[in-house]
Order: C-alpha cells, then sequence, then structure tokens
C-alpha cells in the first residue's frame, strides 16, 4: 500500500484527544540540548503553532500535518551506526508515545528502533518502552485529564492577564483571549500550549511547577474539575517527583565484601528490594576507586536521561570523614557524595544515597536496668492564612530563577549512624540498617508513603533495637540513622510492586 494512504488511515484512526496528547509527549520539552539544537523563542514558537491553530480553528489540520511530517522523517531516517542524533531520540519518543496511546503505526521500521536502542546502548530490560516515556509529561497529563475544559479556560484567562507571562509572544495571539475548549482535543490542545508555553519561557519545569500551580489554583472548583477531583487534588499531584510507570528509576549497589560479614545478603536486599520498588539495578562488589570513577563515566552516557531518578546504596568500612574501599584505600565521603549529583542526565531529578558506614567509635552506651527516651516536638503554623501571608514578602515573578540549580539540590543523603558513631551489623545478616531499611520499604509499597516517612519510621525502629559489641566488653549500646535532604519536592514509591519476573518481561 501507498505510504501516504497508510499515513492518512493511521491518523484518522486516531482520536483528537490522542492526537494532541502525541504531539505534546513528540514535542517534548526537555529533550536533549547537545542533539536538538537552538532553544531560542523562534524554535518553541514553530513548535507551539500547531496546537495554537488547533486551539483558535478547531481543526486538528495542523497537528496531523506535524504528525506525518515527523513519520516521514522516520521513514527515511537511516540509522547511522555509533553516532546518535536529534532524529533517534525524537524516534525513541515517538514510538514510546504511540504504544503508550496504543497508536503504533503498523508501518513503523520497529527493526531502526532496535537499531537505535543498540545505539544508546540499552541492555533488554532497558528497552521497556515505558522508560521512554518522560514521567514529568505523563504528570502534566493527569493533570489535564483532571481538569474540565471550563476549568482549562480559566487558566488561560489566568495566563492572558498576566503580561509578564505573554509579552513578545507571537502565538499567544493567535489563540487569541476568548477559547471554546469544549469540542474534542481543543481543552488537551490548549492545556499542553499552556505547560509548553511556560516551560518555554522558563517558569516551570520538571521540578519548579509553582507558576502552573498558581494558575490553576484561581481556578473556580465547581466549574473546574472533573468529578472525584479537587483543586488541592490537582495540585498536591504536582508537589511529587514524577517518578510515573516502570522503572522508577536506576539503582546502583556498591559493597565491599572483604572484612564485612553479611556483606552478600546486604547486597541480595538491597538488590530484591530495588527490584521490587521497579528500578533497574546494577551492582559493584568490592569496589576500588577507579571502579567509582569508571560508574561515573558510565552514568554521563546519553541512555540515562531516559531515568526518572537515581538510587545508590553504597556499603563498607568507614570512620568520621572517610569509607573504606575494597583495597584498603579511602576515599572521603564527601567527595563521593557531591561526584554524583552534578552528572548532567539526573539533572533536576530524584536522587538518593544510602551511606552504610561507621562513622567514629562511638556508642551511645546503655547502663542500667532502665531506659528513658523522650521525643521533642515542633509547633507548626500554618503560614497558608491570609493574616499571616498578608505579613510575609511579596515575591514576585521578575525575582524567581529556575534556570541554575545548585548541584547539591533534589539530592538525599541518608547514613546509617550519627556522625562519630558505630554502624552495626550481624555476622550472618550484615547491616541492620539496611535489613531494616529494605524491610520497611517493601512493606510499604502501595501504600502512598513517602521515602522520607519510611526513613523517619526506619529511625525509630533502629533506634528501638538493642546492639551489642563483639569484643570483649560486650557493651549494649542503640544506633542513630538520620539524613539529609536537598529535596524539592516529595518522593513517593511506587503504587506497584514488580515481582522479578515482570521485571525481564516487561512488554516491548
Amino acid at each position: 500500500m501507498d505510504e501516504v494512504i497508510q499515513v492518512t488511515q493511521w491518523l484518522s484512526s486516531i482520536t483528537p484527544r490522542k492526537k494532541a496528547k502525541l504531539f505534546f509527549f513528540t514535542t517534548h520539552a526537555d529533550a536533549p540540548t547537545p542533539m536538538v539544537g537552538s532553544n531560542d523563542v523562534d524554535n518553541h514558537e514553530e513548535t507551539q503553532l500547531p496546537l495554537a491553530t488547533t486551539v483558535a480553528l478547531h481543526n486538528f489540520k495542523n497537528i496531523d500535518e506535524f504528525l506525518k511530517k515527523k513519520v516521514n522523517t522516520f521513514y527515511c531516517n537511516n540509522v547511522i551506526e555509533n553516532e546518535i542524533t536529534k532524529t533517534d531520540y525524537e524516534y525513541l519518543r515517538f514510538y514510546s508515545a504511540c504504544k503508550y496511546l496504543d497508536v503504533v503505526p503498523p508501518f513503523l521500521d520497529l527493526e531502526k528502533k532496535s537499531a537505535i536502542q543498540n545505539k544508546f546502548e540499552m541492555t533488554d530490560e532497558e528497552r521497556d518502552y515505558r522508560l521512554l516515556l518522560d514521567s514529568a509529561d505523563l504528570v502534566l497529563e493527569k493533570v489535564c485529564d483532571s481538569l474540565k475544559p471550563a476549568g482549562v479556560s480559566q487558566m488561560w484567562t489566568a495566563l492572558r492577564k498576566d503580561r509578564n507571562l505573554i509579552r513578545g509572544v507571537k502565538t499567544i495571539e493567535i489563540i487569541g483571549f476568548s477559547v471554546d475548549p469544549n469540542p474534542t482535543g481543543i481543552k488537551e490542545c490548549l492545556f499542553f500550549f499552556i505547560v509548553r508555553h511556560l516551560q518555554m519561557i522558563k517558569k516551570i519545569n520538571r521540578v519548579n511547577t509553582n507558576r502552573l500551580e498558581r494558575l490553576i489554583a484561581q481556578c473556580d472548583e465547581s466549574s473546574a474539575c472533573e468529578e472525584g477531583r479537587t483543586i488541592e487534588f490537582i495540585i498536591d499531584s504536582l508537589r511529587f517527583y514524577p517518578t510515573e510507570l516502570y522503572p522508577f528509576g536506576f539503582c546502583l549497589i556498591m559493597c565491599v565484601n572483604e572484612g564485612r560479614d553479611g556483606a552478600m545478603q546486604e547486597i541480595e536486599k538491597t538488590m530484591e528490594i530495588s527490584r521490587h520498588l521497579g528500578m533497574i539495578t546494577h551492582t559493584e562488589k568490592n569496589p576500588i576507586k577507579e571502579t567509582i570513577e569508571r560508574v561515573k563515566e558510565e552514568l554521563m552516557k546519553p541512555k540515562y536521561q531516559f531515568y526518572s531518578s537515581f538510587t545508590c546504596w553504597f556499603m563498607s568500612h568507614g570512620d568520621s570523614n572517610s569509607v573504606v574501599l575494597a583495597d584498603g584505600e579511602t576515599i572521603e565521603r564527601e567527595w563521593f557524595l557531591t561526584s554524583f549529583p552534578d552528572i548532567s542526565t539526573f539533572q533536576l531529578k530524584p536522587k538518593v544515597f544510602f551511606m552504610v558506614s561507621c562513622r567514629g567509635a562511638n556508642k551511645f552506651r546503655l547502663e542500667g536496668d532502665e531506659f528513658e527516651c523522650q521525643s521533642a516536638t515542633c509547633d507548626y503554623y500554618d503560614i497558608g492564612s491570609a493574616l499571616i501571608r498578608n505579613r510575609m514578602l511579596d515575591i514576585t515573578d521578575s525575582v524567581r530563577d529556575i534556570s541554575y540549580v545548585q548541584p547539591m539540590m533534589d539530592t538525599l543523603v541518608a547514613y546509617s549512624t550519627i556522625p562519630d558513631h558505630l554502624s552495626g551489623r550481624a555476622n550472618t545478616h550484615g547491616s541492620i540498617y539496611v535489613d531494616r531499611a529494605c524491610v520497611l520499604m517493601s512493606e510499604n509499597i502501595s501504600r502512598g508513603r513517602s521515602l522520607t516517612e519510611i526513613l523517619e519510621h526506619l529511625s525509630q525502629d533502629l533506634h528501638e533495637i538493642l546492639q551489642e559489641t563483639m569484643d570483649e566488653d560486650r557493651i549494649v549500646y542503640k544506633q542513630a540513622c538520620h539524613y539529609d535532604s536537598f529535596f524539592r519536592k516529595t518522593l513517593k514509591l511506587p503504587y506497584t510492586r514488580y515481582p522479578k519476573e515482570d521485571v525481564h518481561s516487561a512488554p516491548q
């Protein structure tokens, strides 16, 4: 059959709502800069034009033309060995979006897809189409689905009233001030236009969504939200790190086995919980400094930009400032922790480090038959009230910036013990901290718990356990863990438990 006829038939089988979503996913705003070329306003406006004209004219002709052009580009594209191009990224994004929406063109060359994945050096696990979808876009899709046409129209009105958001943008005028978003698919086109516009003028990104939240907050709840949804629910959904679908992220396990009883148990436990959480996992036993440098270089490869989070378990002996590697050499703990957050492939994504080692020789020694514990609480004040807000600074958009980010932002470091203290272990089962952390994470899958909630529970659980030193003194002591967080959003555990067989047999 003629290619033009095939493409026409394929487009005619897609609903307007799915066309809008396919366009949105295909024009992913955070595509890798080195391959995409210029990110100037004119290029973004050109990308926005099909959405603008569709909303203005209630006609999907320009979106159809855009999708036809994409398909034709992919059809004519020759996969160049060893060189990753802009078209390679777009091909994978397009395929994953089609697969997600169940609109894969029957004429799409899947051998080309496999050849591109080979260039990215993707493993069998990484060829799951869900890895190629952008989690932030999936969250925004759900926000759109939670709003009625009237709600998106109210967002548009609020945006048009803010001159700082529309100044110098031609496509804004194409749509006009008054919009009828009720025809099928127009609501989606208008919402996605708003989102991409805010990204284009650098008011929002995958972490900073405050400006979008403020537009939603101006909507009238009674007319803006779909049944079962509220403004609060919709805004709350934007306050979590986007880690939708499988995989939950990439997990690196580094464990020094030499001189550490139960180290293999630690590896098995952390591997099992990471797979249950839906992570793709890599293990390095007995790492040395060269291992760490090699892994850092590996994580700079383009394929890792598709992951939505990064987790690292580092298990070894240590002291107040250093950790001991397999060859007996030591590295500064701070050097290790600051090396990974600056990796570009995981910028604006949550990075979690579990540092399991002693940080000194001190022990919280227990003496006597009775022990008393005290807990301190603090008062929480609602700063959301109008009375208090009126006393606060008026922080305008002109003094806000989301372009420059400190490298440690979006990073959480969980320590198995507090500074200068021991980190206990069992002879056969390894680190007690690792054991309890894996148990609590496993128990809280599907409960909607955040990682920090679980770490707080872990702190309570671990501090209840009486431990004993293995030396002659046989000192009974308690261990206290803690974490340092630079998170800007909440990281929730996935709702789905991923058995091992599901991870390996994920649909391609």
